[in-house]
């Protein structure tokens, strides 16, 4: 059980590396910390990491803790305004469906603390749910919203309509979209929840969302199944661009034979 608890922490701190959580410092949660989350001894933790850094990921500073070496690189692009994958699956003439299966207020460790601008162990709201597509799965989400956002937020409103559009209906305003995508793979987890084999390439998506003060409001790590999901990216620039056409990401609907597999990107326009 240790083996495989090990491999499957420095699986999922692969992931986290690769989707950016350990910010601009790199430097990554206690060993104490992260036994807490992933609830394993210290040893276990620290076989994880050791494995992470024979991989050239992470090293050890003594007396500071562990930090990350290498990591994937990130391209800002300024795409245009977002919009939820929920969009593109009505346009494709299919109906969606949330099961929320965890909901309650969490302590934040140090990375989220720092992607959501609050205090580290100040209390997040978690929540994680599968979503489906006439019934065959398409995502796990796990989102974030700080305490002092998330007082009224229920598991029903997490269910329908949607945290983020929940905290929208509120009043908090939620005016940038910052996007992180990178690949995965399944775990033992996703196999519960999206019938897939342990193993199966799994596109991961990171979203924060910033209000108008410029403070985060919320974040949600996608795990789309790569064979339903995919993200086109449509560039406009330079004086052939004609002005209404604002550089963005689109919907592309596929044809019946292409049913299985649902693109989505951020459009001009806002959406749930």
């Amino acid at each position: 059980m240790t083996s495989s608890r090990y491999a499957t922490i420095a699986h999922d701190l692969r992931e986290r590396i690769a989707l950016g959580e350990f910010g601009d410092t790199w430097a990554m949660d206690s060993e104490a910390q992260l036994g807490a989350r992933y609830d394993v001894s210290r040893p276990t933790v620290r076989r994880a990491l050791e494995t992470l850094r024979d991989e050239g990921l992470v090293e050890s500073r003594h007396g500071a803790g562990w930090f990350v070496t290498g990591s994937a690189f990130h391209q800002r692009l300024a795409i245009g305004t977002f919009r939820h994958a929920t969009s593109a699956v009505a346009e494709a003439g299919r109906s969606i469906e949330r099961r929320v299966v965890e909901f309650g207020f969490r302590a934040a460790p140090l990375s989220l603390a720092t992607a959501l601008a609050v205090a580290e162990g100040s209390d997040l709201l978690h929540s994680r749910s599968v979503r489906t597509v006439d019934g065959e799965g398409l995502d796990v989400v796990r989102e974030w919203v700080p305490a002092m956002l998330a007082g009224s937020l229920s598991r029903d409103a997490a269910t329908s309509p949607g945290i983020w559009e929940s905290l929208t209906r509120q009043g908090h305003r939620i005016t940038t979209v910052r996007q992180t995508v990178t690949a995965g793979l399944a775990s033992t987890s996703d196999d519960d929840l999206l019938g897939v084999a342990e193993g199966d390439p799994l596109l991961l998506v990171r979203r924060v969302a910033v209000g108008a003060g410029g403070d985060p409001v919320a974040m949600a790590d996608h795990r789309y199944l790569a064979a339903r999901f995919a993200l086109e990216v449509e560039f406009n620039s330079g004086p052939a661009t004609a002005a209404s056409e604002t550089p963005g990401l689109r919907a592309v609907a596929l044809p019946p034979s292409s049913s299985a597999t649902l693109t989505s990107t951020p459009p001009k326009e806002n959406a749930s």
